[in-house]
């Protein structure tokens, strides 16, 4: 009886099946197959002797994480820079879009939409190179228009105290448009009669928004919420070392720069694989953390 019924669901879906298998190949080849690696995190790692061919060594890459004072300052780093991100940046494409929203004049909303859309497609690289442009003491129109003020010009990619509002606001230039694509899709798809029956009681727009806007956009927030605290130490390796130099290198250092640092050019694998293995130990304790919460608060979660 169960096999006619997954024979008939098979049949009846199979075009369904098919499209799916080249995701479920991504997936397994590129995502769960490499996970047999993370098992160095454990070993002496030896590239003559392989993966398998290597010496236990338990964990004393995790020790020595904890005990390294540079590693620690690193996982700092990337807890308060992904903290700025969460608080400042993801809530930013919400704000836009309900911006957005209030536009009453079209032309002007498409426009308005393209502009913020576009940031998103370029790269990093180029990023970096438009905003430390205008940030230059010598040609920056930001120093120009502090020397025009009568004050000295600023060196703010040799300062420490600037890298971090550098990261996130960079992040929200190129994120925030692309962000608002759901939550604009969202907000088409209110029945237009709730407010229609919310103006014929009295209520303008601010208590339009506050009780029917904002309710309608909780699920989708809750999801993309936990879907972002999943992520929440993938600060980014490329937005980040594109933008470091010796100058602000301390502050700005995180988990993933400094994997490649130290992973990559001074081939320790196995103790920054240690290091990868508790940045996704900590984003998974995150992840059921927050959808117990939201379960609970909101009844909205993953699963």
């Amino acid at each position: 009886m169960k096999k006619s019924y997954l024979l008939s669901n098979f049949k009846k879906y199979h075009m369904l099946y098919l499209m799916s298998i080249p995701g479920m190949l991504y997936f397994i080849v590129l995502k769960y197959v490499p996970l047999v690696g993370s098992i160095i995190a454990f070993k002496q790692y030896n590239i003559f002797k392989g993966i398998f061919g290597s010496p236990w060594v338990g964990l004393k890459h995790f020790q020595d994480m904890f005990s390294n004072q540079d590693a620690f300052k690193i996982i700092a780093n990337t807890f308060i820079i992904s903290m700025y991100d969460l608080l400042i940046a993801f809530p930013a494409p919400l704000i836009v879009a309900l911006l957005l929203n209030e536009l009453r004049l079209v032309i002007y909303k498409r426009i308005l939409q393209t502009v913020i859309y576009m940031p998103h497609f370029l790269s990093w690289v180029i990023i970096s190179g438009i905003f430390i442009g205008i940030l230059s003491p010598t040609t920056g129109i930001v120093n120009g228009f502090i020397k025009w003020l009568g004050y000295e010009p600023i060196y703010f990619m040799g300062l420490e105290s600037f890298i971090r509002p550098i990261l996130i606001s960079t992040g929200l230039w190129q994120g925030v448009g692309w962000g608002t694509i759901i939550y604009l899709a969202v907000l088409a798809g209110i029945n237009p009669e709730l407010y229609e029956a919310a103006k014929v009681d009295g209520a303008n727009r601010w208590q339009q928004t506050l009780s029917i806007t904002l309710p309608s956009l909780l699920p989708t927030f809750t999801i993309l919420f936990l879907l972002h605290i999943g992520h929440f130490l993938d600060f980014g390796f490329e937005r980040v070392y594109v933008f470091l130099n010796p100058l602000n290198h301390v502050p700005g250092d995180i988990i993933d720069t400094y994997i490649y640092e130290v992973g990559l050019q001074k081939s320790q694998y196995s103790f920054t694989t240690a290091i990868g293995l508790f940045k996704s130990i900590v984003g998974l304790v995150l992840l059921l953390l927050a959808n117990l919460l939201s379960k609970k608060a909101t009844g909205n979660s993953l699963y």
